[in-house]
């Protein structure tokens, strides 16, 4: 797997990841889920050069111009609800990609810090012989990527596999780069040493769900 670390550059970027990571402007959930949108326009313009192209031929008023378009087949899936907002931004930017869903969520059978992940619901185009790109805001353990992609390949195996995140530990990043497949290449925006106890990242953000759409059940 290949690992791209934007903020390992400064961009614009820095000013969307400070915001979300600020526990006062997280209080305006609208700015927090467009911030986490921007996010995902960035990577996604990121990502787009690493995409197949062709050229074709176009005519303007005044003559012919080539021009490289993209020439992969994309689907974007997105895991619930907290990957809503990140998988729009990639979305903006790759206007014909098809879309996938899936629900994935920490259930704590002995309502301790011991949590399995769970998969409710997946609905899917095709995945075969495609480019697939999973958005998942947060990469904490890593545990919920591995569950996703263990119940998402049994719908086809894809050609490539772009993985979008806003943040991540090292520890959940080292877990996805031991079970994903070579060609796999991980988007991210920013990486964080630790977890606590409960399998949070440290410094993080919170729960991006909740920021997003307000607090659960």
């Amino acid at each position: 797997m290949t690992v791209h670390h934007l903020l390992q550059i400064n961009s614009v970027l820095n000013t969307f990841l400070k915001e979300i990571r600020d526990k006062t402007c997280q209080k305006d959930s609208m700015r927090f889920r467009r911030n986490i949108e921007r996010i995902g326009e960035i990577i996604a313009y990121e990502l787009s050069k690493d995409l197949d192209y062709k050229n074709e031929e176009i005519e303007t008023v005044l003559g012919i111009k080539k021009s490289a378009t993209i020439n992969t087949n994309l689907v974007i899936c997105s895991i619930l609800r907290a990957g809503l907002p990140l998988h729009q931004g990639i979305l903006n930017y790759f206007d014909t990609a098809e879309n996938a869903f899936i629900s994935a969520y920490r259930y704590h059978p002995n309502k301790d810090e011991n949590f399995e992940i769970k998969v409710e619901y997946f609905a899917t185009p095709s995945l075969t012989d495609k480019t697939l790109i999973i958005a998942d805001p947060m990469v904490a353990t890593g545990k919920s990527l591995v569950t996703v992609y263990d119940a998402i390949t049994k719908y086809g195996i894809p050609k490539k596999i772009h993985l979008v995140s806003v943040i991540g530990s090292k520890e959940g990043v080292r877990l996805i780069q031991n079970h994903f497949p070579e060609n796999t290449d991980l988007w991210i925006a920013d990486i964080d040493e630790n977890l606590d106890s409960n399998g949070y990242i440290v410094p993080g953000l919170g729960d991006a769900g909740d920021l997003s759409y307000g607090v659960k059940l």
